[in-house]
């Protein structure tokens, strides 16, 4: 079983109980803050409400069966003959929201609780329900924004959490099974947990939270009654809750949200750098202590930070005025920017530093630039080669190691692992010499390519 339970179309959220011995270890303004939590709940829990989405889905059924069937296809016929025919098939779905702008009506919620949603109605604590406008969505952060009638609503601040910490109590705050408005507490856990594979971007709030379906987009409160994070998720994998839960932060959540409401999506900026984590063993081989950084394994050719003159093998120790412990704050704090954002980036090169700037792109622009500059080999992701095959002896070229779905290469029936050997009637022996021999021809690439799966060598022309 997948270890991340989810509940239908809603991963979700919800908290344990303090036991009585946690709680009797607050003290000072703790133990207040904990003791004024009945009123403070009070203030707050009009602002949470009920999601509740009708939504619409395509799914391959038996073509017999759908001939059966009152379901209408939303295709044409002709699919039959695969014995598989797309039908329409509506679904309902349960979730929960925090309303963060009273005036504007604006409700935080998961992007996965509204993703296919053809119809959105929001339910107040009071009962009063809202059809909702959906402002735009983020499935990479997993974070939408709705928009109700601002019609006597009670909205909820977010808290800095970054000033978090772990082990003071919270409360998570929604609608658990739908049986109506619930409020748990526990403690956060953990800080910056990523890697989980749950979303693109990971910053998680882990809390000992117990798992209901309907919480999810729900709040985790601290004690002064501010938003700490959204609750998304848990680990499972029995499934059963463990106690472990996890939050978006309130700061990512609200930087994702104002995008959203202004440009209905995110405009991410691209720098263009893969990185990943220092391990123990590549800390040590850099001379440098873990969590010091993320290290650059890759540079995209002609990027920003290619521009800029950021190289593999950089550790990257400072993003504006973040101090970068791992990959995940790179991917983080870079996926949140803008296009034109201006970042200021301090490297760590052979023991000594360097500083960097590079203003991020637009991806889109980007891309269309790389088709621009060399068409028929936009799309792959290439390495020079020098091995030997039983049949065909040493081979010098360039070996495929990735492929873009619909590329020029992809449709000319090229495939990973394959080694071009030729380009355009010129040995090639290099990814510069491919470069440079794809530009002899603007209508065509003529490709010499040796197939290892079927060790032999053929022609392929890419137009």
């Amino acid at each position: 079983m997948n270890q991340w339970i989810q509940y239908g179309r809603v991963l979700l959220l919800s908290a344990l109980l303090v036991t009585n011995s946690a709680q009797a270890s607050l003290s000072g303004p703790l133990m207040a803050e904990s003791q004024n939590a009945p009123a403070m709940l009070k203030r707050i829990m009009p602002a949470i409400v009920n999601i509740s989405i009708y939504g619409e889905v395509s799914v391959l059924v038996d073509s017999n069966a759908a001939k059966n069937s009152d379901a209408p296809p939303s295709a044409p016929d002709a699919s039959v003959s695969s014995g598989f025919l797309p039908v329409t098939r509506g679904f309902t779905s349960l979730g929960s929201g925090i309303i963060v702008d009273a005036a504007k009506g604006y409700v935080v919620t998961n992007a996965h609780v509204v993703k296919d949603a053809k119809s959105v109605t929001v339910t107040l604590k009071d009962g009063r329900k809202f059809l909702a406008k959906l402002l735009g969505a983020d499935a990479q952060s997993d974070i939408a924004v709705l928009q109700i009638k601002p019609d006597r609503l009670t909205a909820i601040d977010f808290a800095n959490s970054d000033n978090v910490i772990v082990g003071e109590p919270v409360y998570a705050i929604g609608n658990p099974f739908g049986i109506g408005q619930t409020v748990t507490s526990g403690i956060v856990s953990g800080l910056g947990r990523s890697n989980l594979h749950i979303e693109n971007f990971e910053n998680f709030i882990q809390t000992d939270a117990s798992i209901n379906p309907g919480n999810s987009g729900g709040a985790l409160v601290g004690l002064k009654g501010e938003v700490i994070g959204v609750n998304t998720a848990i680990l499972s994998p029995g499934g059963g809750n463990i106690g472990i839960g996890f939050a978006i932060p309130a700061n990512m959540a609200h930087s994702v949200m104002v995008q959203l409401i202004r440009y209905g999506a995110l405009h991410r900026g691209l720098m263009g750098v893969v990185v990943t984590d220092l391990s123990p063993d590549v800390a040590s081989s850099f001379n440098v202590a873990e969590d010091s950084g993320a290290v650059v394994a890759m540079v995209i050719p002609n990027s920003p930070a290619d521009k800029a003159g950021i190289k593999v093998g950089d550790i990257i120790e400072q993003l504006n005025n973040l101090t970068i412990q791992n990959a995940a704050d790179v991917r983080n704090y870079v996926g949140l920017q803008q296009v034109g954002a201006r970042i200021y980036v301090g490297v760590l090169r052979h023991g000594k530093p360097f500083n960097f700037h590079v203003i991020t792109a637009d991806p889109d622009a980007y891309q269309k630039l790389s088709l621009a500059s060399n068409p028929f080999l936009y799309g792959m992701d290439l390495e020079t080669f020098d091995g030997q095959s039983a049949t065909m002896g040493r081979l010098k070229g360039v070996i495929i190691l990735n492929l873009a779905k619909d590329s020029p290469a992809w449709r000319a029936g090229l495939l990973p692992g394959d080694v071009l050997l030729s380009a355009n009637q010129q040995a090639i022996a290099s990814v510069d010499q491919l470069n440079q021999a794809a530009k002899t021809d603007v209508n065509q690439l003529l490709l010499n390519v040796f197939r290892p799966t079927s060790d032999a060598a053929t022609f392929v022309v890419v137009r």
